[in-house]
């Protein structure tokens, strides 16, 4: 291991790990997702003392272990190669060496390769551990001024827009704020596919987090749609979270939709509770309600 450490980086260690040798393994290391001070203290630890960083992009990898004096040795891990190089990280991990697996920017497995490696090494008994720290998701939400108390994360949404509307009809019954990665020259199609399925639903667009143009707008989907269509694309990274529909006002149409949606995985009882929970209205209204389509079903 200390054949990598150079005087400069040894200084980022924390005195009690002077005289420690960290335990072998798989390191799952959050890098920041922009202004690199928010890089953690543990991480810099267990990047000086790594005998190989695996990284999606051997040149945005080495510019941050630059950026802290760093020196180590980088191999390439990304969609494109994983199954071809799996089998060395696992090898390296099984011969005693400390591995650190990284993405790009913010925490490895959240929309990046790595799951596969992890499940492998867990699978022959190596030591794996994660280093939390910078999250792109989670920091767009934190933003967003939505509710926060239940989440789901989707990725990237499909390019097309017949996927893409696909997609968000599966997420339209679930209770939840929606966090999803866009491109910004995809942004205004989303927003508008946001809109037609999800209705007049509360989005924000939170680009470029951390960084010195960070920039977060709020609003409806529609007036988002206006501003977009007037400024054009925004730049940079971009994360949209989607206010849950069942925080809106729902028609009668949408709540009859929630309703039938509900009565497909759960009881008559459980779905109408649960649909005037969301849609604020008597629990005896939408039971009756459910009553009826039920018997339109029969009939």
């Amino acid at each position: 291991m200390k054949e990598y450490l150079t005087k400069k980086q040894s200084a980022w260690l924390r005195p009690e790990l002077r005289n420690v040798e960290l335990k072998s393994g798989l390191y799952l290391l959050a890098t920041p997702i922009g202004n690199l001070s928010d890089i953690t203290l543990r991480a810099l630890d267990v990047l000086s003392l790594a005998d190989m960083v695996v990284c999606e992009d051997t040149r945005v990898t080495g510019k941050l272990l630059s950026h802290f004096g760093m020196r180590k040795p980088l191999f390439s891990y990304n969609d494109y190669n994983a199954d071809k190089q799996r089998g060395s990280i696992i090898e390296a991990v099984s011969n005693g060496k400390l591995v650190a697996l990284v993405s790009d920017a913010g925490t490895p497995l959240v929309n990046d390769p790595g799951y596969k490696l992890v499940r492998d090494c867990i699978d022959l008994g190596l030591y794996v551990s994660a280093l939390p720290g910078a999250n792109a998701p989670l920091t767009a939400l934190q933003l967003s001024g939505l509710p926060s108390d239940k989440f789901c994360f989707l990725g990237f949404l499909p390019s097309k827009s017949v996927a893409r509307c696909k997609v968000l009809e599966e997420w339209k019954c679930v209770s939840a704020s929606l966090i999803v990665f866009e491109t910004a020259q995809r942004l205004l199609a989303s927003l508008e596919d946001i809109c037609t399925v999800l209705g007049e639903c509360s989005v924000a667009v939170v680009r470029e987090m951390t960084k010195l143009y960070e920039e977060v707008r709020r609003g409806n989907v529609s007036d988002l749609i206006l501003h977009y269509k007037k400024e054009g694309a925004p730049k940079g990274e971009i994360v949209l979270v989607i206010g849950a529909v069942g925080e809106q006002k729902m028609s009668d149409g949408e709540v009859t939709e929630k309703l039938r949606c509900a009565l497909t995985t759960m009881g008559t009882k459980e779905a109408a509770s649960y649909v005037a929970e969301i849609s604020n209205k008597s629990r005896r209204e939408i039971y009756n309600l459910a009553l009826e389509l039920l018997k339109d079903n029969d009939g």
